[in-house]
């Protein structure tokens, strides 16, 4: 009877913790219709590769605009919701501020089928732009999306008046060292992201085990997805932008960048695709930024690099000031 009892109260108690996640943890659109960006929202109509798509994007223009103009590209994990608080300090300086979500990310379309390559995501891109009238900008990009700011930067060198890296993965080559997976692979992978598996990985990847309550929302953004019927859709599109990642490599080119160009990098990164693939011998060898942006600035004619000392991934999120800072005074010189 007695341990009936307990079996009762650790079911109960079990299932108090799962409606508790279940309240918190919003179901979303494949567009994320149901979700508020901090501004408003715009789409542009892309045909590419035999078909309509559209790309959503912010477009912050301010009353004190200042003639300047900068992109922000959002990394795999996440969309333009999480610039924010960078968008809030940008167009206070008088900067208008441009924000797209890529195509497969955020409220943009997630198509059945699509071949992803950084050059296609950096001209569709640069059609937007054409499409508002911005001619010459500064680029801005966050893990994947410094792989592709440095991918528009080597396109389109005469509209890119600066270029700023905010711990871009791709600063090592890491088809050399992770046996190769296929998009098959990856698309199984995905299908089992829920919310906890999700919140573990940001917690440990990102934020070295040190957890705040305002990191949960770019938790929920991805775990939301997990609840809809379109979420193998979705998870398609994760698995096809993994193998555009691991495949297209960006840093034999870093030399060939023109643009002035600013690396800000959290020092306590570890992120690197593939590392649960490897040995323990070369896991520890791989996403070591406190080595990587060294390198990277050595190769980037021009460029400067500003460490920021423990953070990780996420330096706009985790320790704002240290990441605004610098990169106000690079817009300013």
């Amino acid at each position: 009877m007695k341990k009936n009892l307990i079996l009762l109260l650790i079911l109960v108690s079990s299932f108090q913790l799962l409606s508790a996640q279940d309240k918190e943890l919003q179901w979303l659109d494949i567009k994320l219709s149901n979700y508020e960006y901090p501004y408003s929202v715009s789409t542009i109509q892309l045909s590419i590769q035999d078909q309509i798509l559209e790309m959503a994007y912010m477009d912050i223009k301010p009353d004190n605009y200042n003639g300047n103009n900068i992109v922000l590209m959002h990394g795999k994990n996440f969309n333009g919701a999480y610039w924010k608080t960078t968008i809030d300090a940008l167009q206070k300086e008088g900067y208008r501020v441009i924000v797209p979500d890529q195509i497969g990310f955020g409220k943009s379309s997630k198509p059945p089928h699509f071949q992803y390559t950084f050059q296609q995501l950096a001209q569709n891109t640069k059609t937007l732009l054409d499409s508002i009238g911005v001619t010459k900008t500064a680029i801005l990009g966050h893990s994947m999306g410094g792989m592709l700011a440095t991918r528009f930067a080597l396109m389109y060198p005469e509209n890119t008046t600066k270029l700023i890296l905010e711990n871009p993965i791709g600063l090592e080559d890491w088809k050399l060292k992770v046996p190769y997976k296929s998009v098959a692979w990856w698309y199984k992978n995905e299908l089992k992201n829920n919310y906890k598996s999700i919140k573990k990985y940001q917690l440990e990847s990102y934020y070295d085990n040190k957890w705040k309550p305002e990191y949960e929302q770019w938790v929920n953004l991805l775990a939301g997805w997990t609840l809809n019927s379109d979420y193998k859709t979705i998870a398609w599109n994760a698995a096809l932008t993994y193998d555009m990642i691991f495949t297209q490599p960006v840093i034999y080119e870093f030399t060939e960048i023109s643009s002035p160009t600013l690396l800000i990098i959290g020092t306590r990164d570890r992120t690197a695709l593939g590392k649960a693939l490897v040995e323990d011998t070369i896991r520890d060898q791989m996403g070591l930024y406190n080595e990587l942006g060294k390198k990277a600035q050595q190769q980037i004619p021009n460029s400067k690099l500003i460490e920021i000392k423990n953070v990780g991934h996420l330096p706009h999120i985790e320790q704002f000031d240290s990441f605004i800072t610098p990169l106000l005074s690079f817009l300013d010189e």
